[in-house]
């Protein structure tokens, strides 16, 4: 490795390998929002109301995500992308953003994300389409280079329509915590990460609106998409 060290966020034991933390990502999505002062809630469909750190509730919505009660501000978001195109999230107001965190030697859960929003994508008309962005912010800052990213992007068939943003290991290990990000390398197999693997889904205001685990599907990005841009 290069002489400067490469931050990792707290990962649990048996979080499988190159994957999300499937068992505990939404248990890390509430000690962020608790961590930033906000009380928040994630719905689960036909499901009753429970409350989440004793006051906020959660409600029947019209969306397809789990949804945040109440909206949290979306945290900042200024990185450059492969190409080394400085992208800033808060530039996208008035649309949806959905927003993620991945690498590019991910074997599973990465190329299930990210194949499953270009499946979104194109099944989206061309007004639909206008009104989203997708981000994804790379876990790896490592493995993930510009042309690894360029042949990540390829292969998914996610060129231009995906942000890929990139960054040192100081300046990612900022963005994961200010996101509620976990990151840790396989000390077995350094090519691997373990780390949180939700979809963010921020509405036209630049509040979080939504939460995907990355079991979601196409027809969930889809149908929420309009929605969230007009929030």
């Amino acid at each position: 490795m290069a002489s400067e060290s490469e931050p990792t966020r707290p990962a649990h034991p048996d979080a499988p390998r190159g994957s999300g933390f499937r068992r505990r990502d939404l248990a890390l999505l509430v000690v962020f929002l608790a961590a930033a002062g906000a009380l928040a809630a994630v719905l689960i469909h036909g499901k009753p109301s429970p409350r989440v750190l004793g006051s906020s509730s959660v409600k029947t919505s019209s969306y397809a995500g789990f949804v945040l009660n109440p909206a949290k501000p979306a945290p900042p978001l200024r990185l450059t992308n492969y190409l080394g195109v400085p992208v800033n999230l808060a530039s996208y107001r008035g649309k949806a953003v959905l927003v993620t965190f991945l690498y590019t030697h991910c074997p599973d859960v990465c190329p299930l994300i990210a194949s499953k929003l270009h499946t979104a994508l194109s099944t989206m008309g061309a007004s639909e389409r206008r009104q989203v962005q997708i981000i994804a912010v790379s876990v790896d800052p490592r493995g993930d280079t510009p042309a690894s990213v360029r042949q990540f992007l390829a292969a998914h068939e996610v060129t231009g329509e995906l942000q890929y943003l990139l960054g040192s290991a100081d300046t990612l290990a900022r963005v994961w915590t200010q996101w509620g990000v976990g990151s840790r390398r396989d000390s077995g197999n350094p090519e691997l990460v373990a780390h949180t693997a939700l979809i963010y889904g921020i509405a036209g205001d630049g509040k979080i609106q939504t939460i995907y685990p990355s079991s979601f599907t196409a027809a969930d990005i889809v149908r929420d998409v309009p929605r969230l841009a007009a929030a």
